[in-house]
């Protein structure tokens, strides 16, 4: 569990803000980027990047998880100025969800109008074979922990704030028309947060299917429920690199997860490259 000398949120937030501003030369990035397994490549590919490690920044959590490099990428792309983070932190790993999400508010923190949250997801959907993207529509929290539980500083956002628009609409919208001028497939569905480490069994897999479940995996929900606290939109996109435990009766494994992700990572990547020039020819990275 990540040890913090203040149990001060906010400052916490700002100091860790502070250290990476102090590096960027007067930028501010407009877009986050939290890269799931796979896809931490797309941070190398930033122009004029300055690179951070974890581990540099107070209060940051470190992941141990193979295919999270652990490293905050700060750069250009699509005409916009982005802060990417190359893997993340999980709840299996013996972090509590507040400290789970803290990246993702120094990311809104450093100025991220839009956040930008991508997974791999086990698929609940039979229809949807390995290698789908899943743009997330909306979103079922089973991780048992919650990263807005205990005191609230009003300074980083409201005590109970509205998740109608969890995965706002209008960015949906804009996500659905790059992926149609790509001819890239796009499923859209409810995204499951399940605790982990160990994958669903086949009786847990039937009940998320029953109660409206698409797809399933281990982390974005802390990060896009803070950002929403702070007052950012998120885009969420599920990469479903396995079919859930039952449906198949293969064994899962995270070699197989790794694996499906590698293999779309250059159609995700472009989807992400179309995402970040919409945005900004749009004229959506304003004011949230």
């Amino acid at each position: 569990m990540t040890t913090h000398a203040s149990d001060d949120l906010y400052d916490r937030v700002h100091a860790a803000a502070a250290v990476v501003r102090a590096r960027l030369g007067g930028r501010t990035p407009a877009v986050g980027l939290i890269l799931g397994s796979g896809l931490g490549g797309f941070a190398d590919r930033l122009a004029d990047p300055v690179r951070i490690d974890y581990g540099e920044l107070p209060g940051f959590p470190v992941s141990k998880v193979h295919g999270h490099a652990g490293r905050l990428v700060i750069g250009e792309r699509g005409g916009a100025t982005c802060v990417a983070m190359q893997g993340r932190v999980h709840l299996y790993e013996g972090h509590r969800a507040v400290d789970v999400a803290f990246p993702a508010r120094v990311l809104v923190a450093l100025g991220a109008k839009v956040l930008i949250v991508t997974n791999a997801a086990g698929g609940l959907n039979p229809a949807w074979p390995p290698g789908t993207l899943m743009l997330i529509r909306d979103h079922l929290d089973f991780l048992r922990d919650h990263p807005l539980r205990g005191p609230n500083d009003e300074r980083l956002g409201p005590r109970f704030p509205d998740m109608t628009t969890a995965y706002a609409p209008e960015l949906r919208a804009l996500v659905k028309d790059v992926a149609a001028a790509q001819g890239v497939a796009l499923a859209e569905g409810v995204y499951v947060a399940m605790p982990g480490p160990c994958y669903e069994t086949p009786a847990e897999v039937r009940m998320l299917q029953i109660v409206g479940g698409d797809a399933t995996g281990m982390s974005t929900v802390p990060e896009v429920i803070v950002a929403r606290h702070m007052g950012a939109r998120v885009i969420g996109i599920s990469c479903i690199t396995n079919q859930a435990a039952g449906i198949t009766g293969a064994a899962l494994s995270h070699d197989e997860v790794t694996e499906t992700a590698t293999r779309v990572r250059a159609t995700f990547e472009g989807l992400l490259d179309g995402i970040l020039a919409a945005l900004a020819t749009r004229g959506e990275l304003g004011a949230a």
